[in-house]
């Protein structure tokens, strides 16, 4: 049997937000595996969907951008040794630079990107870099970048919270080009964008969901039922309501809206849309915390 170490205790609480004795013994039923300890402790409903960002160690900043029309997003995840650095204005401000540059030259990946040549610079993103990294005497590095471009009809918005420590990109849909320019659909983005900051969903819709996560979560729930006693056609019920109850938690535009919980954000889309006079879709989003592609 693995041996469970308080660090492996520390990560689970901090998933889960069940009890130190709660995660020591799910852990050491689940042999040390973190993820078959979270479903253990979900089962016996002593933990919520797990807090994915609770498993972010890393410092540094998350940076946004976005061109002036509105067709193009960025978010890019630079790292650096300390928080102190993380929040230095000259590295910050080299985070943004890349955030820009990405959105100009839609480089192929992290590697390509610190090939190329920053526009009016005269030297590459590496170039910068290792002059940041002399300047601040500290390692600092790329981590990761995603860039949307919508091609169409459309406008992407972009929020930064937590102390740059989260960041996220919402793709929205519309029919009308003067949209895009409306303040009341800017601020719609916007508030979308904050709320995937604040509510983190895991898809927009639960039709984006894949069988292999419903089949998990029905498992759990069918494990939960189980262990009401009831019989076999209410466990079912119980099983089936609680999916229901997964997903608007989990599907964006079935989540109360943050700024307006009594209603949905799917309610809110329809209700701006009505004052804009267009129809809004939400195409799709993605959130950075900072951190987590060194966890996973």
């Amino acid at each position: 049997m693995a041996e469970i170490t308080a660090s492996m205790v520390k990560e689970l609480r901090e998933c889960t937000g069940a009890g130190m004795m709660e995660c020591k013994k799910a852990l050491s039923e689940a042999e040390g595996n973190l993820d078959s300890a979270i479903d253990i402790l979900r089962t016996r409903g002593l933990a919520s969907l797990a807090k994915k960002a609770g498993r972010a160690t890393n410092e540094g900043t998350i940076a946004a951008f976005v061109s002036a029309d509105s067709k193009v997003g960025v978010l890019v995840e630079v790292n650096s040794e300390t928080d102190f650095v993380g929040r230095n204005a000259e590295f910050t401000g080299f985070a943004a630079t890349v955030a820009e540059h990405i959105a100009e030259a839609a480089p192929e990946g992290v590697e390509h990107l610190m090939t190329q040549e920053i526009t009016g610079r005269g030297l590459t993103v590496e170039g910068l870099l290792g002059e940041k990294v002399t300047k601040l005497g500290e390692n600092m590095g790329v981590a990761r970048f995603v860039r949307e471009e919508v091609m169409g009809s459309g406008a992407v918005a972009s929020y930064i919270h937590g102390g740059a420590k989260i960041g996220v990109l919402v793709v929205v849909g519309f029919n009308k080009s003067e949209t895009a320019e409306n303040p009341t659909f800017k601020q719609f983005g916007r508030d979308v964008a904050m709320q995937v900051a604040a509510a983190s969903p895991y898809f927009v819709r639960r039709e984006d969901a894949d069988a292999a996560t419903i089949e998990h979560e029905l498992s759990i729930y069918k494990a939960q039922a189980a262990e009401s006693g009831k019989p076999e056609a209410i466990q079912e019920k119980m099983a089936t309501g609680r999916l229901e109850k997964f997903f608007k938690e989990v599907a964006l535009v079935e989540q109360p809206f943050v700024k307006n919980p009594d209603q949905t954000v799917t309610q809110y889309a329809a209700a701006v849309g009505k004052e804009v006079g267009d129809e809004l879709t939400i195409v799709g989003f993605e959130r950075f915390v900072l951190g987590e592609s060194a966890a996973e």
